[in-house]
């Protein structure tokens, strides 16, 4: 093979790569004009952990004594009532699951479980002709025991350490 067939083939090969590295950066940019530079997941987030610290107050036992301490009802009636609560915030804000982590959605649903078992367990306790406010006083002693520990506590503290390191 001369010289000039090699430049030839050199010169075509040249060519040819610097128009695919062209075709390829030009598809590059292409594609990041079809996505909104401003478009961020983060403000999704942020409000989901918001929501879902509403949640998390919301179904926390002192927040459902007070709510649902209604006079003249009887201990089974105020049990239910808070269920019905607990059950209805739980599923009002279940699409938030979507945007936090799956340790944060767990620990709002064994928030939501673990209030649902109080609240059974200590209307459990009761004589049957017992008054909502029997039941009101029974969990407060509950909450009052637990001090700061209380699952609510703990599941709000992971709640706003998730948030503040979306917002770095």
């Amino acid at each position: 093979m001369d010289t000039a067939t090699l430049s030839l083939i050199l010169s075509t090969f040249a060519i040819l790569l610097s128009m695919l590295v062209c075709y390829l950066w030009f598809a590059k940019n292409e594609n990041k004009k079809n996505v909104d530079p401003s478009y961020s997941t983060r403000p999704l987030q942020l409000q989901a952990y918001e929501r879902l610290v509403i949640l998390t107050e919301r179904v926390a036992l002192p927040n459902l004594v007070s709510r649902a301490n209604l006079p003249g009802l009887t201990a089974r009636e105020m049990q239910l009532l808070m269920l019905e609560s607990v059950k209805q915030e739980f599923e009002y804000n279940s699409s938030q699951q979507i945007y936090v982590s799956p340790v944060a959605w767990q620990a709002v649903n064994n928030l939501k479980e673990q209030n649902m078992l109080i609240i059974n367990q200590i209307a459990q306790t009761l004589p049957a002709d017992a008054k909502g406010i029997d039941l009101g006083k029974r969990i407060m002693e509950v909450i009052i025991a637990q001090d700061k520990k209380a699952l609510h506590n703990i599941v709000l503290e992971a709640l706003n350490f998730e948030a503040r390191k979306l917002m770095k």
